[in-house]
């Protein structure tokens, strides 16, 4: 066995432990200053000059900073050991005492919104004022969708036990699943990497014990379902957002228009990427209709290597190190100090995140490494996360927000230089062949069937203004969308049909999903300029980019590499990348006549 004796992260550099004292001196020193903040301020916004706004300001920003550390901790803490009660019970308090102690900053966004815009203007014409001009610009975004003091204060409060506890009712509940598959247990992370077995009676008999046990959960999971879509209707409609996925575009500062447009853009590629993809597919395990659960199907002639670690960080790192001497340095960092937590383990949450602490401090990576392809591309993924946090230190903790949208573009591109890293390196052989295959799936899993996600999200969320949905109802919509995206070809049968249920997603950032296609398309299109070789000092302005896109918007982002995104063609650009892959596995196909 290569992989023992994995990197975990040390969270000392936060805290020492849940028991050190500094965290309650921490929490109560942020319960003064929210305290102090409102009484020296509320009601005074109008009546201060620039210099005083920016000093308060300063002041605000230095303290959420120190924040963003104790709530970092707690989730950290006890992500990695989800069966702890302790852990988890730490984690629940913290959040509960934040969100008390910071309701006198409620007025803050309100009072900012009730002044007129000479005023605003009169403040950003001071220089100290002007770095703060994205967040100003994205509170009055929010203007017209805001309630009264009073009212802020209960929804804030309340979320702690509405969406909140929805939320984490739900993620308690997945991480204590339990699977069996020949007799042998797994926890969620372990259970997928069967999936990715070449034995497809594995792969088969796992998918049918993930499905069952999402069966046995389905009273569960489809009633938290509901309070969660219920629990968002009745907000947006207080806020006066017309549609379920408006107020998320809003926090992306996306027009509902755009989003419509990527959503359709990929839907009218179906059948010419996911489709023509999965018939190949199909061929290739020699059988008329492949499995649902052979979407990911690693093929037969395909060889079955196992990375250690160290191998898997140097692939990464030097594709990162060609790409970018830069980028390759700040990526460095991860691996010389233990920001990262790798082996998966009972009680740890599946997948793979960044989770940044706070603007200005290193972010954490979490991974459940076994040592498979896609685990490769999964490190370049979300060392990808952490690059683009490292190039934002210098925009401050209140300009600094995670725009879906643009969260996804480091961590794709990242994935994309190292698969053509790998790529480059081989001949036209059934490795090539295997290995681009893998990678179109992943994208397809990314761009296709996000946006199947995305619509399955949208008509739950319509058909919930009329009543709870049902299970079944919600196995019928999910059977729809992914039959409609993955084509004649893959079987969407029964044992698939209580799988909607394990998009995390869909509870915890309701139309997240979306945001993976968007980044994908953008991403390819970022990529065939960089292959063009139009662009001068293209790793340069990329990089630049990044530490923007929280503080830009994407047509002046895009503008130096002559991509316009209000263009209709945009998208079009991006899933062509897709479809010439799909042409280069034809080709291969032929020539090595398989």
């Amino acid at each position: 066995m290569k992989n023992k004796n994995l990197p975990a992260w040390d969270l000392s550099d936060l805290y020492k432990g849940i028991d050190d004292p500094k965290i309650n001196t921490d929490l109560e020193k942020y319960g003064r200053f929210c305290k102090n903040f409102a009484r020296k301020y509320k009601g005074q916004l109008n009546k201060m000059s620039a210099a005083e706004i920016a000093k308060a300001l300063q002041d605000y920003e230095k303290e959420i900073s120190s924040v963003g550390k104790i709530s970092g901790f707690a989730y950290l803490n006890m992500i990695t050991q989800m069966k702890n009660q302790k852990a988890v019970a730490f984690y629940q308090s913290i959040s509960e005492k934040l969100t008390d102690y910071g309701k006198p900053m409620v007025f803050l966004s309100l009072e900012i919104n009730s002044l007129p815009d000479k005023k605003i203007s009169e403040w950003l014409k001071d220089k100290k004022v002007s770095f703060y001009r994205p967040w100003l610009e994205r509170v009055r975004r929010f203007k017209k969708y805001e309630l009264s003091e009073p009212v802020e204060e209960v929804l804030l409060e309340k979320s702690i036990t509405s969406s909140s506890a929805w939320v984490r009712l739900y993620e308690e509940t997945s991480s204590k699943l339990v699977y069996t598959v020949n007799g042998k247990n797994y926890n969620d992370a372990e259970i997928s990497k069967l999936l990715l077995d070449k034995d497809s009676n594995l792969r088969h008999a796992a998918g049918k014990e993930i499905n069952r046990v999402a069966k046995e959960n389905a009273d569960l999971f489809t009633f938290i379902y509901n309070m969660i879509i219920k629990d968002k209707a009745i907000e947006d409609e207080k806020r006066g957002f017309k549609a379920p996925v408006s107020s998320r575009n809003m926090s992306e500062n996306v027009s509902d228009k755009t989003v419509d447009a990527l959503a359709e853009s990929v839907r009218a590629n179906y059948a010419n990427i996911a489709h023509r993809f999965y018939k190949l597919k199909a061929k290739w395990l020699k059988t008329k209709k492949i499995s649902y659960w052979d979407r990911n199907a690693p093929l037969s002639f395909s060889k079955d290597i196992e990375y250690s670690w160290d191998e898997t960080v140097k692939l990464v790192l030097d594709a990162y190190k060609q790409f970018s001497p830069k980028l390759y340095n700040i990526a460095q960092d991860f691996f010389t100090h233990n920001w990262i937590d790798v082996p998966p383990r009972d009680g740890k949450r599946s997948g793979a995140f960044c989770a940044p602490v706070n603007a200005k401090d290193h972010p954490y990576l979490m991974l459940n490494f076994t040592g498979k392809q896609n685990d490769v591309l999964t490190l370049a993924h979300e060392l990808g996360h952490g690059c683009h946090h490292q190039t934002r230190t210098q925009n401050g903790e209140l300009n600094e927000y995670s725009r879906m949208t643009t969260e996804e573009v480091a961590s794709v591109f990242g994935e994309m230089i190292t698969f053509q890293s790998m790529v480059k390196k081989m001949p036209d052989n059934e490795q090539k062949l295997a290995l681009i295959a893998s990678k179109v799936s992943d994208m397809i899993n990314t761009a296709i069937r996000q946006i199947a996600f995305h619509f399955f999200e949208t008509r739950a969320h319509e058909e919930r203004h009329k009543g709870e949905l049902s299970t079944d109802r919600l196995n019928q919509i999910w059977q729809e969308e992914m039959r409609s995206s993955l084509g004649k070809y893959v079987d969407v049968g029964d044992d698939s049909a209580y799988i909607w249920s394990q998009v995390g997603h869909f509870f915890f950032l309701p139309f997240y999903v979306y945001a993976y296609s968007f980044a994908d398309c953008l991403v390819n299109s970022l990529y065939q300029v960089s292959q063009e070789g139009k662009i001068k000092d293209f790793p340069d302005k990329y990089i630049e980019m990044l530490s923007k896109t929280a503080v830009t918007d994407y047509k002046v982002l895009l503008s130096p590499f002559g991509l316009n995104p209000e263009k209709p063609d945009f998208w079009n650009k991006g899933l062509e990348l897709i479809s010439s892959y799909i042409d280069e596995l034809e080709r291969l196909d032929k020539k090595l006549k398989l």
